[in-house]
């Protein structure tokens, strides 16, 4: 149902680095980019899956993460959730919670949270119920 979300940054070309590096690491790329303003710089594996936009905000504000907003990534995997935790912390993001099961192990609920340079708050998850 999600289509895209979009994250704030107040330094772009940092930005971009970082997401290129992190997204690249799972086979994303930029799918779009628009040298405006705002530098909307769209990520993600093909235009017709959701994706993350990066972008100055729209109003000319200052960017800031919002208090219980949060970004959730599926992966594959629960290795993929370590390697993109621990890819994300390796760029210079900051560590919101380890990889691990949240809940019942059995329920396989496999998540890991991250903080990106500007303080978006994302988390990364694999839910494989265990036997």
């Amino acid at each position: 149902m999600i289509g895209y979300v979009t994250v704030g940054t107040n330094d772009l070309d940092r930005a971009r680095a970082y997401y290129d590096a992190l997204f690249g690491s799972i086979g994303g790329r930029r799918l779009m980019q628009l040298e405006d303003q705002r530098g909307f710089t769209m990520y993600g594996v093909a235009m017709n899956r959701p994706s993350v936009v990066v972008t100055r905000p729209y109003d000319g504000r200052a960017a800031d993460p919002g208090n219980g907003t949060m970004t959730a990534l599926v992966m594959d995997s629960m290795e993929k959730v370590d390697a993109f935790h621990a890819k994300a912390l390796e760029l210079g993001g900051s560590n919101e919670g380890d990889p691990g099961f949240r809940g019942d192990a059995k329920l396989g609920y496999y998540f890991a949270y991250f903080r990106d340079l500007d303080g978006n708050k994302f988390a990364v998850f694999n839910i494989s119920p265990q036997a």
